[in-house]
């Protein structure tokens, strides 16, 4: 009984150290993918899927980053949105509600599935622990338990950035098809500068 105990638990610190070393080499991946990028653009196309696997919802826009610490996603078709951030602030901005919602990156950077491409890729393993799926996708998997969601799949092929896939924590999944990708430009911090309308209704959670 005591050689099998000890079998066993040789075996199960063989297979955590396997697992540690794939994590390690995923992660490191990942981070030899995006370092490199300085800045990124393109269209996007997006289909939401309810838990039971039926089609929510679908939208379409155009995306842009700036690394690290700039991003854009907005969203023009059915209706109209803009989610944008910069190194000290997340907004979010309903143009058909006439709303604008600012949190601080510091509060939402481990939080939000966006921010993964335009973030430090030096600092991913402070905030997910990278792995590979079946499908060879990057799966990121977030440390905080707040987390809003479970999962992000980065479809990543070289220099073939595909898309994203996010399992969110009521078991629905939003599927994010990416075209029409950049790598060049001319991006500036000043492409992210964001002002709320005069009109619109603001909801700052500075304090949170």
């Amino acid at each position: 009984m005591k050689l099998l105990a000890a079998f066993f638990l040789s075996l199960a610190g063989l297979l955590g150290s396997v697992l540690a070393q794939a994590e390690a080499s995923a992660l490191e991946a990942l981070q030899a993918t995006l370092r490199p990028i300085e800045q990124m653009q393109g269209a996007f196309s997006q289909r939401q899927y309810a838990a039971d696997g039926s089609l929510a919802g679908e939208s379409s826009g155009r995306f842009r980053l700036l690394r690290p610490g700039y991003f854009a996603w907005e969203i023009t078709s059915p209706d109209s949105q803009l989610i944008i951030a910069d190194p000290d602030y997340l907004w979010q901005y309903d143009r058909d509600l006439e709303t604008v919602t600012r949190r601080p990156v510091d509060d939402s950077q481990a939080l939000s599935p966006l921010q993964v491409l335009g973030g430090d890729a030096d600092a991913l393993s402070q905030h997910y622990a990278v792995a590979r799926d079946e499908r060879g996708r990057f799966l990121l998997l977030p440390r905080a338990a707040e987390a809003g969601f479970q999962s992000l799949a980065l479809d990543i092929s070289g220099e073939l950035f595909r898309g994203m896939e996010v399992l969110d924590n009521l078991g629905q999944r939003v599927v994010i098809e990416f075209a029409d990708v950049r790598f060049g430009g001319e991006l500036s911090p000043a492409d992210f500068d964001f002002a709320p309308p005069p009109e619109a209704d603001l909801f700052y959670h500075d304090g949170e």
